[in-house]
């Protein structure tokens, strides 16, 4: 009986909380510049990711949705049941989208019970089965450059157009491709985060999803897209008297979900970016279940201001 009530009380307390936590979590709104985007996957239960992901992402129309599939049927949660890897220095909203999802996971399992992922071998190399619905690794880098990085926009408007974002092997360019794009401007870092999570695989999908509508609705609109197959692109208006000074700047955001563990250093540092950026470009077709990059500003001569940045990207770090 005194168990039942307890699990009932935490169940109830965990709502609020998150809802408190959301709205504190929440950066207020910035003017917004147009963007461009690249991605696809598909969340399934399969022991390994097949050659064809067979329109996993959904939402009818392009644009919308999320990246969809089977997945975990499990009823509950056993113990330990997440390690939650916080950010690189608080967290920030990435690691507030992890805990949410996670706290379902832990409502649904006070409500029912049941058993969960298992954990394979110990220590601080958390080493996990690659089980088809074992816990999920979630990384997010963003990195901000100098506007004058213009081939950085034209390697990823070509990525665009070439990329076969309905495969996985068509994926895994894509993730190799932009990780070496970035590596080629090492002298334009300016700014950059990094922060990595593990979700239990119930709540992959969706907080995969929350963290890319999140990162997607900074964009004023997107002129350049290919996700899951379906291509779309508008002229890039001319941004009249825009320029490359040292205060405009251009922000990729790297989003990747892998069945194995990433184990990135973040990017507090130029070294520890390289680093998470060699390793990020390194992870298999195999192990991809997911990938979103996103970069703003498109448009032609269109640049973020130093305010604008700050404001659309708190997390971001000068290096």
């Amino acid at each position: 009986m005194g168990s039942r009530l307890f699990r009932r009380l935490a169940g109830l307390m965990v709502v609020p909380m998150l809802v408190a936590g959301l709205v504190i979590a929440s950066p207020p709104p910035a003017q917004a510049a147009s963007g461009g985007r690249i991605g696809g996957g598909s969340f399934r239960s399969a022991p390994s990711m097949p050659r064809s992901y067979g329109g996993g992402y959904g939402g009818g129309s392009f644009g919308g949705g999320g990246y969809r599939g089977g997945g975990y049927r499990g009823g509950g949660i056993g113990f330990p049941f997440i390690v939650p890897i916080f950010g690189f220095g608080g967290g920030g909203l990435f690691g507030f989208l992890i805990l949410m999802a996670v706290a379902g996971v832990v409502v649904n399992a006070l409500r029912g019970g049941g058993g969960g992922p298992a954990l394979a071998g110990s220590g601080s190399d958390l080493a996990y089965r690659p089980r088809p619905d074992g816990p999920v690794s979630i990384a997010q880098v963003q990195v901000g450059l100098l506007a004058s990085a213009r081939d950085l926009q034209d390697d990823l408007r070509r990525l665009a157009g070439s990329s076969d974002t309905s495969s996985s092997s068509g994926l895994q360019r894509v993730l190799q491709e932009t990780s070496l794009s970035l590596l080629r401007h090492p002298d334009l870092w300016v700014y950059a985060s990094g922060e990595v999570g593990q979700v239990p695989f119930a709540s992959a999908e969706s907080t995969f999803n929350r963290l890319s509508m999140q990162e997607r609705s900074k964009l004023e609109r997107e002129l350049t897209a290919n996700v899951a197959g379906r291509r779309f692109s508008e002229p890039a208006p001319v941004a009249p008297g825009a320029s490359d000074a040292a205060s405009d700047f251009i922000v990729v955001t790297l989003l990747v979900a892998s069945r194995r563990n990433l184990m990135i250093k973040g990017a507090g540092t130029a070294d520890d970016l390289r680093d998470s950026l060699q390793k990020l470009g390194a992870v298999g077709a195999d192990d991809l279940l997911a990938i979103e990059v996103i970069w703003q500003p498109e448009g032609a001569g269109e640049v973020l201001t130093t305010e604008q940045v700050i404001t659309a990207y708190p997390d971001l770090q000068h290096l």
